[in-house]
């Protein structure tokens, strides 16, 4: 459990520095000028915790699969194939510059868009923690990163602390944009965009080494093989 959060935190944390490229123009976009300054620290809370909670409820359903995946026997494999799954992604988008999208990323996408754009419209607080969760739904690399690592778990309640941690581990950052706002140099944004792929990359190889059992505390254990069947002596 400590290692999924921790690890969960610090894959967030990481990944706020992307989320400020990618999710920070909507995070400003929110509509609370009109708000006090506590009402709008409120909804900008109200709406990062939102993100969590979608997060949360996908580790919970990659944590189920992981778990399906661990009784079977094949989780080191999973890990290793996850990982060369991710360097390939790494080295078509960002390297070669094939922004391909699968039809189902892109129907997704434009439904979340589409609900995202109702939300905005309405003037009720409780539409930011909508809207957050909405959000969370965004096809993201980072979100990918992360559901692969919750997939990788052997219980189902470390996927869900994983993710929940990964979530939590973005907000000191989003809160704090949400405060200074515009402020933030555009040169300090293209260099955090620019490091993503390299963060990714080093994920990937964990992924990699995870699944290879070379014996390495938190960077790749032995992972068990399934449990057998308890047997029943009565």
């Amino acid at each position: 459990m400590f290692e999924a959060i921790t690890a969960g935190l610090v894959l967030g944390a990481f990944s706020s520095l992307h989320c400020i490229g990618m999710c920070g123009p909507l995070a400003l976009a929110l509509p609370v000028q009109h708000l006090a300054l506590w009402q709008q620290r409120v909804a900008a809370f109200s709406y990062n915790t939102g993100r969590i909670v979608t997060y949360s409820v996908l580790g919970l359903l990659f944590g189920m699969a992981g778990r399906t995946i661990y009784m079977a026997g094949f989780q080191q494999w999973l890990s290793i194939i996850t990982g060369i799954i991710m360097l390939i992604f790494i080295v078509q988008y960002y390297f070669l510059r094939h922004a391909w999208q699968p039809k189902w990323s892109q129907k997704l996408n434009a439904i979340v868009q589409q609900l995202m754009i109702r939300l905005l419209n309405k003037e009720r607080k409780s539409s930011f923690l909508f809207l957050g969760m909405v959000n969370g739904l965004l096809p993201c690399g980072m979100v990918y990163v992360a559901l692969a690592s919750a997939l990788n778990f052997s219980k189902v309640e470390s996927g869900v602390l994983f993710m929940a941690a990964f979530g939590a581990g973005t907000l000191p950052l989003m809160i704090l944009l949400s405060i200074i706002g515009n402020r933030l140099a555009f040169s300090v944004r293209r260099k955090i965009k620019n490091a993503v792929p390299y963060l990714m990359t080093i994920m990937a190889f964990i992924l990699i080494l995870r699944g290879m059992n070379l014996g390495i505390p938190y960077i790749s254990p032995v992972l068990a093989n399934a449990p057998a069947d308890a047997i029943n002596c009565h």
